[in-house]
């Protein structure tokens, strides 16, 4: 009989809930893959707080040696942190065990290749998935060795080799997992104010989510309660982040983007569809070369890597950089921003209010029976009035004064929409006529 189940295979990753779809014994036997995968070099194996991540961890491991491949397990850890790894130590390939900012209950595997190359399904994950589905391995003739590795010191010395400090007072809320270890960082340059820091796989406080605006609050009411600088959010494996100015109030993610492209001058910076058009504008004014891209942390690295892009930022908070093995790293702009405001002696809000000039409808779910059709019947509708339309990532439509795309969900039967307009009343207005059509 099958343990581990095919359908635990996503685009990007591995994530199921435990241990109905995921236990020990599939864990064990993805291991094996793996190893087989790597050609019995070197894994590393690190982990995320979650309740279940460490047995999990401990079978994954089991499997990878009892294969012939040895293991440096890093122990917990944060995402970017696996990918330092992955940069930095010998291996073959990085295994990061989370179920990033999903619910309590799940938990599965972020895999890359040497040099944090991220694997997809094209890419390698449907061969891991096909060895592990099969589960027939041969025996090895030796079994493989594990070496503990703390990777802290490396991982702060890398992040404070210039010494930078910044005259900056900052919430930061890890909620209870793994942003913990980029807090430490911080910690060294400029002053925090701790907010859930006590780790702890249960997630009392909230789950690290900060695309759930609920989840903020605390964190909101906590910068204006201390009259802090501004507010940091990690999500569960720390490799997104968003952003409070001094009055509580969110910085959207794409406009986060807008203002570090002043630190690429003529440099490719890429930012992905949904993301607001004044990202374009930031970027054209430092002559950069803007590139819109499909969402997707494996899309966006690939493209970065064959355009040797400097910067890259994700509506979903993730951001970039080539300079960082072309990964993610929420300490480089953390550091970004601290430096802004130092140089310009702005508070946040002041620095991003010139930004925020578009009026954008955020993103909208609607579910249809017919993904495909009722995305042609949109293309039908406004190709006939003389919209300008792409098909990069699901259907960009533009106008003058308005745009917006259309995406297909991945996992379920929804269609999402991201409309941007010159004026709220246009935003709003065509928000209401794109929707209707959407639903009809």
């Amino acid at each position: 009989m099958t343990i581990v189940s095919p359908q635990i295979f996503k685009p990007y990753d591995i994530r199921a809930i435990y241990p109905t779809d995921l236990d020990e014994k599939g864990a064990e036997q993805i291991g094996r893959a793996i190893a087989v995968f790597a050609k019995t070099q070197n894994v590393i194996v690190g982990r995320d707080v979650r309740l279940s991540s460490s047995s999990i961890a401990k079978a994954l491991i089991k499997g990878i040696t009892e294969q012939g491949a040895t293991v440096t397990d890093i122990g917990l850890c944060s995402t970017p942190q696996l990918y330092f790894a992955s940069a930095t130590l010998p291996n073959e390939i990085a295994v990061m065990v989370t179920a990033s900012h999903n619910p309590i209950e799940y938990n599965g595997f972020k895999i890359c290749k040497k040099g944090a190359i991220a694997l997809s399904g094209v890419r390698g994950l449907n061969q891991i998935r096909d060895l592990a589905v099969q589960g027939i391995f041969s025996q090895s003739a030796k079994k493989g060795t594990v070496t503990q590795h703390d990777l802290s010191q490396e991982y702060q010395q890398f992040f404070l080799r210039e010494n930078p400090s910044f005259p900056i007072r900052t919430v930061v809320d890890v909620a209870n997992s793994v942003g913990l270890f980029e807090a430490k960082v911080l910690e060294k340059v400029c002053s925090v104010i701790p907010l859930f820091f006590e780790l702890d796989g249960n997630f009392p406080d909230h789950i690290g989510n900060p695309m759930k605006y609920e989840t903020l609050k605390p964190l909101q009411e906590k910068v204006v309660l201390e009259k802090a600088d501004l507010g940091i959010s990690f999500d569960a494996d720390a490799d997104r982040v968003s952003f409070i100015d001094e009055n509580g109030k969110l910085i959207p993610n794409d406009i986060v983007t807008a203002l570090l492209a002043r630190f690429f001058p003529n440099e490719t910076v890429l930012f992905d569809i949904r993301s607001t058009k004044q990202i374009e504008t930031e970027i054209k004014k430092v002559a950069g070369k803007p590139k819109r891209c499909r969402a997707g942390h494996v899309f966006i690295k690939e493209q970065m890597h064959e355009l040797n892009a400097a910067f890259a930022g994700e509506l979903s908070g993730h951001y970039y950089y080539r300079d960082v093995f072309f990964a993610e790293s929420p300490l480089k702009t953390i550091f970004l921003l601290f430096s802004l405001l130092k140089k310009e002696q702005k508070t946040l809000s002041e620095l991003v209010k010139p930004l925020q000039c578009l009026f954008q409808s955020g993103e909208i779910n609607s579910k249809v029976s017919n993904q495909q059709e009722t995305m042609q019947k949109i293309k039908g509708h406004f190709a006939s009035q003389g919209a300008k339309l792409s098909f990069l990532d699901g259907i960009t439509i533009e106008f003058s004064d308005w745009w917006f795309n259309l995406r297909p969900s991945n996992n379920e039967p929804l269609l999402r929409l991201n409309l941007e307009a010159d004026s709220k009343e246009t935003m709003e207005q065509k928000t209401k006529e794109v929707l209707s059509l959407i639903r009809s």
